[in-house]
């Protein structure tokens, strides 16, 4: 258990304010596994958006603060002269109906009948036995906090990023910094652990100072650009609060896969399978994942599963990510144009300015949200499409599809816009080159597969987007015809 942490996490009553920053900073004294740690679990590939930044980056398990150049990142004749980047909070604890859903579980494991507390009586009465036995640590207050680890996640970013791109991070840009960051407070603790890890490179052994007194200050709250999904009537009416939107996840939980994993788990936790559900299993499953991803611990909870049962329950949470979030309906990525567009004024201001002369006035801007910021924005550009929608009914189909939230939107996940002025020998005139990378790594361009786009060409093969896409229009409602002539 967590430094004696056990007797408070289980009372039953909700902490004091004050209690709640004890417990926080005794977790993050206790529970962060050390550098180098290799645990892991054969389930971590599958974790969906609960994925830990390191599984999609395993160097970072034995070196997270050395960043690994890609060959493909431009170098030479042309030197980056701004850095857009999206990034989304570090790793949290579960949020509150998640923990509930747990409780839930935990009842059941607990009434299954009389406790045997002899020792070693759990061991022989199974694993459902042990899980009943294993601490309940998690409690309502926690609700999507970033934990101390979410903050090493973002402190060992700031430090590989400004080791990467060492010309835009430069101590005289400090002051420069833009930082914009969703109201959430995980995204706005993950926006200041970033700037203390920046102030780290730069004054390394100094402790940094408040937020306030940093000379960028703190970041600044847009929910419209980092929460637009917020404020787009047509995808709140159509899909957020729709009971029909999500039809291919909830027939997906009633299908023959989900159900042999139900009957599965059932019959290792030895509890009646009409009492679990699929959500339950899934909650289940995503302890393995926060136990592993915030405390470095592999739970009994990661025993309950096999490969198998971890495969399913990714693609039922890919099917909620797609559906929701992505390719499934037209509005989930449409919503997101102010977010692209903002973007591309950026680096418009950023090649004029050069192309004056003048100082770039804000050679970085990190912008911190969600999952669900990221994914509407890639769905947008055309990353990640497989050839068939997913389906709660081509599972096996889909054993290769390029859509798996895991690997695009982990904890920590981060596209970056990088524009670059190069220089061309053979002629006189300068040019303006872009790259894009998903999670440190160059993403290749969806029209020319190629790692590097003149940034023009870049524009013009997503004119429709720039130029057509009004988030005001997109999100409008459809009027409904009051009156119906028949013809």
């Amino acid at each position: 258990m967590l430094c004696g942490t056990r007797g408070l996490l289980r009372a039953s009553v909700a902490p004091t304010a004050a209690l709640a920053a004890a417990l926080l900073s005794t977790l993050a004294r206790c529970s962060l596994p050390e550098r180098g740690d290799l645990r892991t679990t054969a389930l971590s590939p599958y974790f969906g958006t609960k994925t830990r930044y390191e599984d999609v980056n395993p160097g970072l398990l034995l070196d997270p603060e050395t960043p690994r150049r890609d060959p493909e990142l431009l170098a030479g004749s042309c030197t980056p002269v701004q850095l857009v980047a999206l990034i989304r909070h570090g790793t949290r604890y579960p949020t509150a109906k998640q923990i509930n859903k747990l409780r839930q579980l935990y009842g059941l494991l607990q009434a299954r009948g009389p406790k045997d507390k002899r020792p070693g009586s759990a061991e022989s009465r199974g694993l459902g036995a042990a899980l009943a036995d294993w601490p309940l640590w998690y409690a309502d207050w926690m609700d999507g906090q970033l934990v101390e680890k979410g903050r090493q996640d973002m402190r060992q970013l700031a430090l590989r990023l400004a080791s990467l791109f060492p010309a835009l991070f430069t101590h005289e840009n400090y002051g420069r910094l833009r930082l914009i960051t969703s109201s959430k407070h995980r995204c706005m603790d993950s926006g200041v652990a970033f700037l203390q890890g920046l102030w780290q490179h730069y004054y390394p052994g100094l402790s940094p100072p408040d937020v306030a007194d940093m000379e960028c200050g703190p970041p600044r709250v847009n929910d419209k650009l980092m929460r637009f999904f917020d404020h787009c009537e047509k995808f709140l009416t159509e899909v957020e609060r729709n009971a029909t939107a999500l039809y291919h996840v909830e027939a997906f939980k009633t299908g023959p896969e989900m159900q042999n994993t139900l009957k599965k788990v059932a019959d290792t936790l030895q509890v009646p399978v009409n009492d679990l559900n699929a959500d339950l299993i899934q909650v289940a499953f995503f302890t393995c994942s926060f136990d592993l991803a915030i405390r470095g611990v592999k739970s009994p909870w990661c025993d309950v599963f096999d490969v198998d049962d971890a495969k399913v329950l990714e693609y039922l949470n890919d099917l909620k990510q797609y559906w929701k979030r992505s390719y499934g309906y037209t509005i989930n990525s449409r919503s997101s144009c102010t977010l692209f567009q903002d973007i591309f004024q950026h680096l418009d201001k950023a090649v004029e300015q050069k192309q004056r002369s003048q100082p770039v006035s804000s050679p970085v801007i990190l912008q911190f949200g969600h999952a669900e910021t990221l994914l509407p924005l890639l769905s947008l550009m055309g990353y990640f499409k497989d050839k068939e929608p997913l389906t709660a009914y081509n599972y096996k189909k889909q054993g290769h599809r390029k859509f798996r939230s895991g690997h695009i939107v982990p904890y920590a996940s981060n596209l970056i816009f990088v524009l670059y002025h190069c220089e061309n020998a053979k002629t006189p005139k300068e040019e303006f080159q872009v790259q894009m990378l998903l999670n440190e790594k160059v993403l290749p361009l969806v029209h020319s597969q190629e790692t590097v786009s003149l940034y023009e060409d870049l524009k013009n093969h997503y004119k429709d987007i720039l130029q057509s896409c009004q988030t005001n229009e997109e999100c409008k409602l459809p009027k409904v015809n009051s009156t119906y002539d028949e013809l």
